[in-house]
C-alpha cells in the first residue's frame, strides 16, 4: 500500500468522526469476546478460584492446614480463606497472576493484528475508513478491557465460591487491623483493578509482537515465551539489579492494598512501568503497524 494511499485514507471524512471510533472499539471488542477462545480463556479462568476454594475446603475438613500463614501474598491470603471467604478473592488473584491472567492477555494480544492478518481481513479492515491508528487503538483498547473483565471474572467467582464454603465478615488487614465487610470487599474491587492495570505493560507487549508476523499461532507463543522468560529471569538472584525493570516485578504489589494505612510506594512503582512499558511498547507496535505492509 503506498503513501499516497495512506494519505487519501487518512483523509477520508469518517476518519474524523468520533462515532465512528467508537464503532470500531464496539466491533472489536464484540468480535473478541465472541470467540470460543475468549470464553474458554475465561472460563478456565473462573475455574481457577472454584478449585482453590474446594481444595481448601476438602484440606480444612480433614483436620489439615490449608497453608501456612506467613512469607508471600498468596499462602498469606491462602491460609485465611477458612476465617473468611473474602480472601478467596485475594488468594485466587495472587495464584493467577503471575501465570494464568497474562497467560490469557498473551494470547489475545498476540492474535490481535497477526491473527486478521493471518485470516486474510485485515486488508479489507484497511479499505473500509478505519486507518490504521484508529484500529491499533481500537485493538490495544480491547486488550485492556480483557484485561479488566478477565480479572473481574476471577474475582467474582471467587467471591460467589468464598460466600458459599466458608464464612465472611470483617477483615483483617496484613497490618492486623480489623475492617467491617463492605470496606473489604471496596477493596478487592479497588484491587482487582489494580491487578488489571498491572497488566497494561504486557498487553502493549503483546500488540508489538503481533505486529511482527502475519502467523497469530507464531505471535501468542513468542508473548507467551517472553513472560515466562521474564518471570523466570526475576526469579534469578544475580540478575537482582534489573529485577526492578522487568514487567512483573510488582505485579504482588496489589497486597498492599490490605494494609492500615495502605503502603503506596510499591504500587506506585508498578503503575509506572506499566505507563513505561506501554509507551515504549505501543510506540514500537504503531512505528511498525503504520509501516507493515499488508498487500504481502
Amino acid at each position: 500500500m503506498s503513501q499516497a494511499e495512506l494519505t487519501r485514507e487518512e483523509a477520508h471524512p469518517l476518519r474524523r468522526n468520533p462515532l465512528w471510533t467508537l464503532g470500531i472499539l464496539r466491533s472489536e471488542l464484540t468480535t473478541t469476546l465472541r470467540r470460543w477462545r475468549t470464553i474458554a480463556l475465561l472460563g478456565v479462568l473462573a475455574a481457577v478460584p472454584v478449585l482453590i476454594g474446594v481444595a481448601v475446603r476438602v484440606e480444612t475438613a480433614g483436620g489439615s492446614s490449608p497453608g501456612p500463614g506467613g512469607g508471600g501474598a498468596g499462602p498469606a491470603f491462602l491460609s485465611q480463606v477458612t476465617n473468611n471467604g473474602l480472601f478467596l478473592v485475594f488468594a485466587s488473584l495472587a495464584a493467577t497472576l503471575p501465570v494464568f491472567l497474562p497467560m490469557a492477555v498473551g494470547v489475545i494480544a498476540g492474535d490481535s493484528v497477526a491473527g486478521e492478518a493471518n485470516a486474510g481481513t485485515l486488508r479489507y479492515l484497511l479499505v473500509a475508513p478505519a486507518g490504521r491508528t484508529r484500529l491499533l487503538l481500537a485493538k490495544y483498547a480491547t486488550t485492556l478491557a480483557f484485561c479488566l473483565i478477565a480479572t473481574l471474572v476471577v474475582a467474582a467467582s471467587a467471591l460467589a465460591v468464598g460466600t458459599l464454603l466458608f464464612p465472611v465478615g470483617d477483615v483483617t488487614t496484613i497490618s492486623g487491623t480489623r475492617i467491617g465487610f463492605g470496606e473489604g470487599l471496596l477493596r478487592a474491587v479497588v484491587i482487582a483493578v489494580a491487578v488489571a492495570a498491572s497488566l497494561i505493560g504486557f498487553a502493549a507487549l503483546g500488540l508489538f509482537v503481533s505486529t511482527l508476523t502475519n502467523s497469530g499461532i507464531a505471535a501468542m507463543a513468542a508473548t507467551v515465551g517472553l513472560l515466562i522468560t521474564v518471570q523466570i529471569v526475576d526469579t534469578i538472584p544475580q540478575l537482582h539489579g534489573i529485577h526492578p525493570y522487568l514487567f512483573p516485578h510488582y505485579w504482588l504489589s496489589f497486597a498492599d492494598l490490605l494494609r492500615a494505612p495502605v503502603y503506596w510506594d510499591d504500587l506506585v512503582k508498578n503503575l509506572e512501568l506499566q505507563g513505561l512499558y506501554a509507551l515504549v511498547f505501543g510506540s514500537a507496535a504503531w512505528a511498525r503497524f503504520t509501516a507493515k505492509d499488508i498487500t504481502a
